[in-house]
C-alpha cells in the first residue's frame, strides 16, 4: 500500500493540479493538509471519479485535513484529542485495511507558530501562536503514547512545520529564531521519537539537500532553498512493514504547484 502526504496549499486553487498528480501517479491512500474548505464546499466528485473514498475535516479559508482512500476508510475521528475548545481543523485519523494487515492513519497539520517573542535574553516566550504550536505537540505526544500502547500498526503523517536537524534546510542559518527550528520545537518532535517512534524517511535516507518545501518568494524553488517539514512517524509495528520512503521532488515543478511535495510511504499491506 504507498500512502502519500501532501500539503495541497488549497483544495480550489489546486483541484486540477491534484486530480492531474493523482491520476498519474495513482497513490492508494493520501494524507492532505491546508485543504482551506469547510467539509460541505469539498470538491469531492472529481476525486471521487478517480476511485478514491473521501473524508474530510475542514475549516473555512484555513487549515483543514483529509484522507482519500482507494481502500475502505473505517473508524473516522476528527480533531487531536485533549483540548475540546480548540476550534482549528488539524487532525483526522481512521483505519484502512490492506489485503493481509490493517494501518491506523493520522493525517496532521501541526501549527506554524510565527511569530514567536524573544526576551530580553534572546529566549522565545511561550505565548500566542508559539504557545499553541508547544500545547498542540504535547497533546499530540499523548495522542501518540495512545497509539504505541495499542500495539498496532499506526503512522501520524502530515505537515510537521518541523525542521528536524540543520540538513534539513538548505540555509539552516535563515532559520534560527523561527517556530519551524527552534531548540523547544525540535526537543517537542524529538519527545515523540524517543517513545519509539520511527521517522519513516531519515530510515531509508540519509544525508542533508532532502527537501518537501520551497517558498513560493525569492526564487526559493530556483534555486533550490528548500527544507524538510513533512514527515511519516511510524509505530514499530508499522516501520517493520516499510518498504521504502521517498520525496516526490519534480511535483513542485507543475502548473500552479503547491509549495509544498509529496511524500510517499511504500507499506507490506
Amino acid at each position: 500500500m504507498r500512502i502519500v502526504t501532501f500539503n495541497i496549499n488549497g483544495i480550489k486553487a489546486r483541484l486540477e493540479t491534484l486530480t492531474k498528480w493523482l491520476e498519474s501517479a495513482q497513490p492508494d491512500v493520501v494524507l492532505c493538509q491546508e485543504i482551506k474548505s469547510v467539509d460541505e464546499a469539498f470538491p469531492r466528485q472529481p476525486i471521487e471519479d478517480l476511485g478514491y473514498n473521501v473524508e474530510t475535516h475542514g475549516q473555512k479559508g484555513f487549515n483543514g485535513v483529509a484522507i482519500l482512500s482507494k481502500f475502505p476508510i473505517e473508524d473516522i475521528a476528527r480533531g487531536l484529542p485533549g483540548d475540546d475548545s480548540d476550534e482549528q481543523a488539524r487532525w483526522i485519523e481512521a483505519t484502512v485495511t490492506g489485503d493481509h494487515s490493517a494501518v491506523r492513519l493520522c493525517g496532521l497539520y501541526l501549527p506554524n507558530g510565527n511569530p514567536v517573542t524573544f526576551d530580553d535574553a534572546g529566549q522565545p516566550l511561550r505565548e500566542g501562536k508559539y504557545d499553541y504550536k508547544l500545547d498542540w505537540m504535547d497533546r499530540l505526544h499523548a495522542r501518540a503514547r495512545d497509539l504505541m500502547a495499542q500495539e498496532m500498526p499506526a503512522l501520524m503523517g502530515g505537515d510537521y512545520n518541523i525542521i528536524p536537524q540543520a540538513e534539513d534546510a538548505a540555509r539552516p542559518e535563515a532559520w534560527t529564531r523561527d517556530a519551524l527550528y527552534l531548540p523547544q520545537s525540535r526537543q517537542a518532535f524529538r519527545r515523540i521519537l524517543n517513545d519509539g517512534w520511527t521517522e519513516a524517511f531519515r530510515a531509508r535516507i540519509q544525508g542533508p539537500g532532502h527537501y518537501s518545501f520551497w517558498d513560493y518568494q525569492a526564487g526559493a524553488w530556483n534555486r533550490n532553498d528548500g527544507i524538510r517539514i513533512d514527515h511519516f512517524l511510524l509505530t514499530p509495528q508499522c516501520a517493520d512493514l516499510m518498504r521504502d520512503c521517498w520525496i516526490e521532488k519534480d511535483v513542485r515543478a507543475m502548473d500552479k504547484p503547491s509549495d509544498h511535495v509529496p511524500v510517499w510511504l511504500d507499506l507490506d499491506l
